[in-house]
């Protein structure tokens, strides 16, 4: 067996040593395992996860060899849980793996507890009241949910837990340059240790851009009463008076510093997301907190005190145009500033986990530093459970939704996915699954998806004909290229949940394959 930092080497430069660990301790449940479910578990054995169970009460027939590349001519008969299980074993045999021959929809009624042994359940190709029941049972458990469907050339994603807290949200910006517009006093007399007006070409041309601009930046201030640039004049006149200094054209240095010139006017302080999270009620911790408020409570006492306003410094730098000698100095400088926001942020964790009766050395170093070090891109997810979706959605989004033309086709969807399950639980199957009374299902399912919007509040909204009768001609196939599609997708939600790296999606994801579109409504 490969070494796991051979095996995995792609995925430890996404999501680290921290985030493939959290995947080997996590435990998944998969309810049905057919191609949707079976392309969803696929993936993260290959990730590494830790233990797999396999929950289908369903034997292997003739048709999911044409859309179920995990069994073959050899399974027919059998149960598609053992076999779906051994062929995921084959795929990583570090896995742990295990299958339980029973319908999903019976466990979910007689034994709810079952579900609380997991990290993670994926519940795939379940029906609105089943649905509804697993959300209630996981989130009394403290178990993350997600839901995943494929139903012809449509199919849905849909994450639910109370709460998820996201300390390495890992945006597409993921460094900007701190303190040039306020230099803490080690990086002011780093600065000033520099001249910028040597005449030698090769030093003038290896000044990090950061120096550059904190000079000049006290440069302006003296001569403009201690101001910053702020009206459009004035930022394109700072960036002129940069140019000015350049004593040749390809000074590398020096168009960096005209390029992050922009961070300078940047006013000081902490972005409206982040004092959203600060503000929080859920800031105000008590022993039943987690790790995270408590950090978080930390940060808030930081901010006000020590951080005069800003976050803990993280401590890295970009690449940029400089002397090796030079980087490596300006590198130690934020990394000395960096640790010494770290012990205080340490030593105000460990002060409320005492004041709040517990361990005070109950958080590890290693989280609160990882902590410091993402604390200005700490997002908060929460989701409304599957309950308060159904019966009491956002009735002005749904309806402006169905006439909006980009949106009017997931919209249907999502609508049609839903009367398709009323459909199955008036006449014990769903519309067009059986030959023959094709028109017949169409009816039946336009009336019910009609009354589906008036229990919604959408009196008057109409569904797009053409909806209604591919809905009808799917008859609830999983097409195997759809559920490879939705599996994909659903599993890097998972991976996102279990590493609490890069942040989920919040709202119902729906994959429309006739206009090969994917959309998130928030309802």
């Amino acid at each position: 067996m490969a070494e796991p930092k051979i095996k995995y080497d792609r995925q430890l430069r996404i999501w680290g040593d921290q985030g493939q660990a959290a995947l080997e301790k996590a435990s998944i449940c998969l309810l049905n395992c057919g191609p949707t479910g079976s392309e969803t578990l696929k993936n993260l054995v290959l990730g590494g996860i830790g233990s797999i169970t396999v929950v289908d009460g369903t034997k292997v027939e003739v048709g999911d060899l044409g859309n179920n590349f995990m069994v073959d001519e050899s399974c027919v008969g059998q149960s598609k849980a053992k076999c779906v299980c051994a062929f995921l074993q084959e795929l990583n045999d570090a896995v742990k793996a295990k299958f339980i021959e029973e319908y999903p929809e019976a466990l979910i009624e007689t034994n709810p507890s079952f579900f609380s042994q997991f990290t993670l359940v994926v519940a795939t190709q379940l029906v609105e009241e089943s649905m509804v029941k697993l959300d209630r049972i996981c989130r009394e458990a403290n178990v993350m949910l997600l839901f995943a469907r494929s139903y012809g050339l449509a199919g849905f994603v849909r994450i639910s837990v109370k709460e998820h807290a996201v300390v390495e949200s890992k945006p597409d910006h993921m460094w900007d340059v701190i303190g040039l517009n306020n230099p803490w006093p080690e990086l002011r007399s780093f600065a000033e240790s520099i001249d910028l007006d040597t005449a030698e070409p090769v030093t003038h041309k290896h000044i990090p851009f950061v120096i550059i601009l904190i000079k000049l930046v006290e440069e302006w201030t003296k001569s403009h009463g201690g101001r910053l640039p702020s009206t459009s004049n004035e930022k394109q006149e700072f960036k002129g008076l940069i140019k000015a200094r350049m004593i040749s054209t390809d000074e590398e240095n020096y168009k960096e510093a005209v390029q992050n010139a922009s961070k300078v006017f940047t006013p000081r302080g902490i972005s409206s997301e982040l004092q959203t999270i600060i503000n929080d009620g859920s800031s105000e911790v008590d022993s039943g907190s987690s790790d995270f408020w408590v950090m978080v409570a930390a940060l808030k006492e930081f901010i006000a005190n020590e951080g005069d306003g800003e976050t803990p410094l993280e401590g890295s730098i970009p690449d940029m145009a400089s002397s090796t000698e030079l980087y490596v100095n300006l590198q130690r400088v934020y990394q000395a500033k960096a640790e010494a926001d770290f012990l205080v942020m340490e030593r105000r964790v460990r002060d409320i986990l005492k004041r709040i009766g517990r361990d005070p050395y109950s958080i590890t170093k290693t989280n609160i530093k990882n902590f410091c070090k993402n604390a200005r891109k700490l997002r908060i997810c929460r989701y409304r459970t599957i309950e308060e979706e159904f019966n009491t959605p956002a009735q002005a989004e749904i309806q402006k939704l169905l006439i909006d033309e980009d949106y009017c086709f997931a919209a249907g969807f999502y609508i049609l996915l839903r009367a398709a399950d009323r459909f199955a639980a008036n006449f014990n199957c769903f519309p067009g699954q059986f030959d023959g009374g094709l028109d017949e299902d169409i009816s039946r399912l336009k009336t019910i998806a009609v009354g589906l919007l008036n229990d919604l509040g959408c009196n008057g909204s109409n569904l797009i004909e053409d909806l209604v009768n591919e809905i009808v001609r799917y008859g609830a196939a999983e097409l195997h290229a759809v559920s490879a599609f939705i599996g994909g997708v659903a599993s890097q939600e998972v991976i996102k949940l279990i590493t609490r790296q890069f942040v989920p999606m919040t709202g119902t994801f729906i994959f429309n394959g006739i206009d090969h579109k994917s959309q998130i409504l928030r309802l």
